[in-house]
């Protein structure tokens, strides 16, 4: 078995991957088919001052199916409501083993850890929202993307000083 992309519309992933594991179970062909993945991870955000974690599909609009392809599968597939296509859409190519296990990585390190959704450049006005500086505002000089971390500018006794902190503890000013 191999894993083949598919093409869904888009915010229908889940309901995709639960019509095809029904549609094999009454088929009968639970032998010929794998997993079904839907790559999400897990991402924190930042909603009217409040931190919350939710998932978010990193590839939306595609599901990848292990499964073995013939014409019978490949039907059964394409004939599931909200499935547009599979990639290469009467020929799919399988998708490598290796593009696989990064997926699966990334979901899996996603769960561990979630990421923040927000991005920050140099120059940003933000306001910190945790912290020994709870409160101030200031401007981005550095942004640490690996690490998930800025160096603000803050003003303390109307002197700019520079105070290094996680993307969680700021949040940008709109305006």
């Amino acid at each position: 078995m191999k894993y083949y992309a598919v093409i869904t519309y888009s915010g229908y992933e889940t309901k995709v991957k639960q019509a095809l594991e029904e549609r094999i179970r009454n088929a009968g062909m639970e032998a010929r088919f794998g997993n079904i993945l839907v790559p999400t991870e897990t991402v924190q955000e930042i909603v009217r001052g409040k931190k919350r974690i939710s998932e978010r599909k990193f590839f939306p609009g595609y599901i990848f199916i292990e499964m073995e392809m013939s014409e019978e599968t490949w039907h059964l597939v394409k004939d599931t409501p909200k499935v547009t296509n599979f990639v290469g859409n009467q020929n799919p190519t399988p998708v490598s083993e290796t593009e696989i296990n990064n997926i699966r990585k990334r979901m899996e390190t996603g769960a561990e850890s979630p990421k923040p959704i927000v991005h920050f450049d140099e120059g940003d006005s933000v306001k910190v929202i945790e912290g020994a500086f709870g409160g101030f505002n200031g401007t981005v000089e550095t942004v640490k993307a690996d690490k998930q971390k800025v160096v603000v500018l803050v003003s303390i006794f109307g002197r700019a000083t520079p105070v290094e902190l996680d993307y969680t503890q700021v949040e940008k000013l709109i305006g």
